[in-house]
């Protein structure tokens, strides 16, 4: 049996980037400020004072990522609590909270959460028709993983 679940046309959005690329997510965020104010949405500590700040808009700030941040949506992720991630990583450097990010961008794929890691990727995301309408996530079956003994 198939399991769904509905995202809203209004879209639980969480945007995140490393220092190298804060510079970047703030120049996007202002570019799509007129798609973005239509949706809810959520960030990592610094990343989502300065957009807040860019932006004139209320965004739910989280931890710092190198402080629990990116675990936090995860969480939220896994909960059903976001509904996509923008998250502008930089791949040249090596971060402290590694771990973090990869366990966030697992949660992401399990749980079949459309996910931007680049500018192109995000712009090709917030174009979509589908960023204003109602849409039907197919939800995987983890069943026998909850079930399975050790």
């Amino acid at each position: 049996m198939e399991n769904f679940k509905t995202l809203n046309a209004r879209k639980r959005i969480a945007l995140i980037a490393h220092d190298n690329k804060k510079t970047d997510i703030i120049d996007w965020v202002i570019y799509n400020k007129t798609v973005l104010s239509q949706h809810e949405l959520y960030a990592t500590g610094t990343t989502g004072k300065l957009i807040e700040d860019a932006l004139k808009i209320s965004i739910l700030k989280l931890l710092s990522g190198p402080l629990g941040g990116d675990q936090q949506i995860g969480a939220l992720v896994a909960e059903g609590g976001i509904d996509m991630i923008i998250f502008f990583w930089d791949p040249m450097a090596a971060l402290c909270h590694d771990v973090d990010v990869k366990a966030l961008l697992r949660v992401a794929v399990v749980w079949n959460i459309p996910i931007a890691n680049n500018r192109t990727s995000a712009d090709f995301l917030l174009t979509s028709p589908l960023m204003s309408e109602e849409y039907n996530v197919r939800l995987p079956d983890y069943a026998s993983h909850s079930t399975r003994k050790i």
